[in-house]
């Protein structure tokens, strides 16, 4: 058991680091108060290899393992949440799932452009009455002599409204239930889809988030990632992955937190000293650190399982129930260090502390992720109705 990285990656994430601090934190407040997606920054993302880094190198990814990826979404997490949002669904979601399930036409027609930021996708598969219940979809495919016609309606879809594809998860035979789920590689300019912005968003602010509807979208059966059936399958492995760099993005939020408090309280004074010499600032200091040490830890051992290809559901879920809960915390701790100077955004921490609340929220929910664990060790599945 090896705690040290390796030159490479140490290589990686300064790189990212240093890329963070030069590309995306002199936008941040200002996207932040516009409410802007910056598309800008997202082909930025994707010229420096940032979108789609764990794709094979011959679909025009880096080719990197799962702990260098968990690496840069760290430091992208650490300068805007909003941006990691970007590299996670584009990555872990869409290309991902591209890779892992769709033929080598779907591969080599769609994953050089998203790596490169050139087109972006979305993942379409939370509606506005099913979230953690991903088998009772409402959104309905229906067969047709040409392909598939799609109908139906998704809810909270980053990307939604710059996506030139997007992975549209929709029930093809409800008596089925999960084993009648497919996943559909959806161009958005087909005739019947649209988006529509939802605005008013606590954090996440430079994020775009979608409200899609689909109006019979009509696409061939080439569309479809996988089989029939297979569309559980296809979002549950892309969740898995997906909650890993959530868990890389608010490890960052963390440390972003520390590094935050630290300079304030170092360079803040009250009653003649530094607010670093009083106790109490200290314990929250300390609170910080452990917390972020400790997600860190939960994170690298994800991700050194995934590059095992060893089980990780639910140390992937541990790691994000973990990091995420202790973003806001962190966030939350950070604020106070920092008093009302915490309170506005001259500085980062209120910005943190909004951003992480989603985190404990998507890609299945704090809830959720104890009952993944709890599965895992009774093997009883709290998710599945209880038989009178």
């Amino acid at each position: 058991m090896d705690f040290e990285l390796s030159d490479e990656q140490k290589l990686i994430s300064d790189s990212a680091r240093e890329f963070c601090d030069r590309e995306i934190l002199p936008r941040v407040r200002d996207n932040d108060r516009a409410g802007r997606f910056d598309r800008e920054l997202a082909s930025k993302l994707g010229e420096v290899g940032y979108l789609g880094a764990p794709v094979a190198e011959e679909y025009g990814g880096r080719g990197l393992d799962y702990m260098g990826y968990g690496l840069i979404v760290e430091q992208v997490g650490r300068a805007d949440s909003s941006a990691r949002t970007v590299v996670s669904v584009q990555t872990s979601l869409v290309c991902g799932s591209i890779e892992r399930w769709g033929t080598e036409e779907q591969k080599q027609e769609l994953l050089p452009r998203l790596c490169a930021g050139e087109a972006l996708g979305c993942f379409a598969l939370t509606e506005p009455d099913t979230g953690s219940d991903a088998a009772n979809l409402r959104t309905r495919a229906k067969k047709t002599d040409g392909g598939w016609s799609i109908s139906g309606n998704k809810m909270w879809i980053s990307m939604g409204n710059f996506a030139e594809v997007a992975l549209v998860f929709a029930q093809t035979d409800p008596e089925k239930k999960h084993k009648g789920l497919a996943a559909f590689l959806v161009p958005t300019a087909n005739d019947g889809y649209s988006a529509q912005e939802i605005h008013g968003k606590l954090g996440l602010r430079a994020s775009d988030t979608a409200e899609i509807a689909l109006d019979e979208v009509e696409v061939p059966d080439s569309a479809m990632l996988g089989e029939i059936g297979d569309g559980f399958k296809v979002a549950m492995s892309a969740l898995d992955n997906g909650r890993y760099s959530v868990a890389a993005g608010c490890v960052g939020i963390c440390d972003g937190c520390v590094d935050a408090s630290v300079a304030y309280s170092t360079e803040r004074k009250q009653f003649g000293v530094p607010i670093a010499r009083f106790q109490l600032v200290q314990e929250l200091l300390a609170e910080m650190i452990v917390k972020r040490d400790a997600a860190r830890m939960l994170v690298y051992r994800a991700g050194s399982l995934k590059d095992r290809g060893l089980p990780n559901t639910a140390e992937t879920s541990i790691a994000k129930l973990y990091a995420t809960e202790a973003a806001v915390e962190c966030a939350n701790a950070a604020i106070q260090v920092h008093g009302g100077a915490g309170y506005v955004d001259d500085y980062p921490v209120e910005r943190y502390l909004r951003d992480a609340r989603v985190t404990t929220l998507y890609e299945g929910t704090s809830q959720i992720q104890k009952l993944i664990i709890g599965r895992d060790a009774t093997g009883i599945n709290a998710m599945t109705p209880m038989k009178d």
